[in-house]
């Protein structure tokens, strides 16, 4: 991570030895190190803790559920990215007016992963109510329920799930091609290159890793168990590669988690 947050922060912070002979300027340094700590590495951390830890280790599930640590931490990565993304393009925007909008592949990409990240965001204000039994009764208790476009699964919670995980995976895409085109620009020299590539290896042996072991748990059962009574539960997990368990499978698979 050090050598991560160094790649972040710029050439012309680096010792002597690893600096080139060309510099770019203080605003484009700027933009780029508030891009490369959004897309790669508030973002993509946020996306693993909302896909692989909605139960925790050591959480007594289905015994204990609706463990919201994983929600709070997603959230808190999610808002961050944005802001930092946001600031980067406040940093560079007297200068982007004046070369245009669209003056190059990585400025033309930039754009669209900017609006596809704010529309991650707001688009979260779109997914409808939550319903379903009371946090503060016996959650396994239907006769709580309370009617919700989550808990229901309605038309609106479903078209949000597909578009929300496909915008979320579509942008981080595009954000590494945006930063490898931002790299390139600036002639960074090659050690932030192995850096980046180093930080993304490590990513994605822990997605293959937390994949493998079974840890993306459908949202909804994690919220409120495999009942099959719970009208979600009735239809199919939305994505790819998630998994559903019941009680004993769950044991079974990752033992007690007592």
């Amino acid at each position: 991570m050090p050598l991560l947050l160094r790649a972040a922060w710029g050439a012309n912070l680096a010792p002597p030895e690893l600096i080139g002979a060309d510099h770019i300027s203080a605003v484009d340094a700027w933009h780029g190190r508030l891009m490369v700590l959004a897309w790669t590495i508030l973002l993509p951390l946020g996306i693993l803790v909302a896909r692989y830890l909605k139960v925790m280790p050591g959480q007594d599930w289905p015994g204990q559920l609706d463990n919201r640590r994983w929600w709070h931490g997603h959230l808190a990565l999610q808002i961050g990215g944005v802001l930092c993304m946001s600031a980067a393009i406040a940093v560079v925007w007297n200068k982007t007016r004046q070369t245009g909008f669209g003056d190059s592949l990585h400025t033309t990409l930039g754009w669209l992963v900017v609006l596809l990240g704010w529309m991650q965001l707001l688009g979260g204000y779109l997914r409808g109510s939550k319903g379903g039994p009371s946090r503060n009764e016996e959650p396994h208790d239907l006769a709580t329920a309370q009617r919700g476009d989550h808990y229901d699964m309605t038309h609106r919670r479903v078209v949000f799930e597909w578009m929300h995980k496909l915008g979320g995976y579509t942008a981080v895409i595009i954000g590494v091609a945006v930063t490898a085109l931002g790299l390139k620009r600036a002639d960074a020299p090659l050690w932030m290159w192995w850096v980046i590539v180093l930080w993304w290896t490590l990513l994605l042996v822990a997605f293959g890793w937390l994949q493998r072991m079974g840890r993306c748990i459908d949202t909804y059962q994690a919220i409120w168990g495999p009942d099959p009574r719970h009208p979600g539960n009735a239809r199919h997990a939305i994505g790819w590669g998630i998994s559903r368990y019941t009680a004993a499978e769950f044991r079974r698979r990752f033992g007690s988690n007592r």
